[in-house]
């Protein structure tokens, strides 16, 4: 897999565990449930024959096993897996509905290269500074065009709003309406061009908050008084793009960069 990144978006190698603690295919259920209950740190294991993933065993798969079995026998190899490029906001979503605590990282070779946990990913958010993103992409408009922008955080109306991406995913749109019915959502970030509302993030957020009939939503807005027309903007006209009832959602494929998988071999 040759994942090209460009958007700066905090990736899971830099938030991932590199010393991986892993288990042999061969090793018995009663020195694994052992090692688990000894530790206070490792709920599972990935299963690894050198360094390729054969599977997963967490303590749930030990319960009803007899000691002397091997643990090929128990793990599950029905794996989801991280990719060390994928941005940790998709690693998040997919520990989220997948109620697992661990992600094996798996490089395009299929071999183990580091796990990335529910706290590591909790770190990154913390880590992550949203109010940077917006200071990004208002010195950018700034530049660009020559003028400036204000900053101002208010609730918009999400019927008001101008999308500037034609589609999303269907199985991300979970993990948001996830986020949004825990409260977990982070604002939009909204540019007020004259009264026009361009959504410049959030497409996902928004989509999972319509069809959770929320009609409107906390946003970090960038406001420019003066008439002209974003790039962006043109974008949209161009795609046929002007409220959210625009954008489609793909439901036929899982987010490219989760794999599930039976076996890795």
């Amino acid at each position: 897999m040759n994942v090209g990144v460009t958007d700066g978006k905090p990736r899971v190698n830099e938030y991932m565990t590199r010393d991986v603690v892993t288990v042999s295919p061969d090793a018995s259920v009663g020195k694994v449930a052992t090692r688990i209950a000894e530790s206070d740190e490792h709920s599972g294991f990935p299963v690894c024959e050198g360094r390729r993933v054969e599977g997963f065993v967490s303590a749930r798969d030990l319960l009803l096993a007899n000691d002397g079995e091997p643990i090929f026998k128990v793990m599950s190899t029905d794996l989801v897996v991280a990719h060390p490029r994928m941005k940790v906001t998709d690693a998040a979503r997919v520990i989220l509905r997948s109620g697992i605590q661990k992600l094996p990282v798996v490089d395009d070779a299929g071999n183990l290269v580091g796990i990335i946990s529910n706290a590591d990913v909790i770190r990154s958010q913390i880590e992550r500074a949203t109010p940077e993103k917006v200071g990004k992409l208002i010195r950018t408009l700034e530049s660009i065009h020559d003028i400036s922008v204000s900053e101002q955080r208010r609730t918009v109306p999400l019927s008001n709003l101008v999308p500037t991406q034609g589609k999303v995913y269907a199985d991300e749109l979970e993990g948001r309406r996830y986020e949004l019915e825990h409260g977990l959502a982070e604002p939009l970030v909204v540019i007020d061009v004259d009264g026009r509302l361009l959504l410049a993030d959030g497409h996902h957020r928004v989509m999972a908050a319509d069809r959770l009939d929320i009609g409107e939503m906390d946003a970090y807005v960038i406001v420019i008084d003066e008439e002209l027309e974003l790039g962006m903007e043109r974008t949209a006209r161009k795609e046929g793009l002007s409220s959210i009832d625009d954008i489609a959602v793909v439901d036929y494929a899982r987010h490219p960069l989760v794999e599930t998988t039976e076996r890795l071999q």
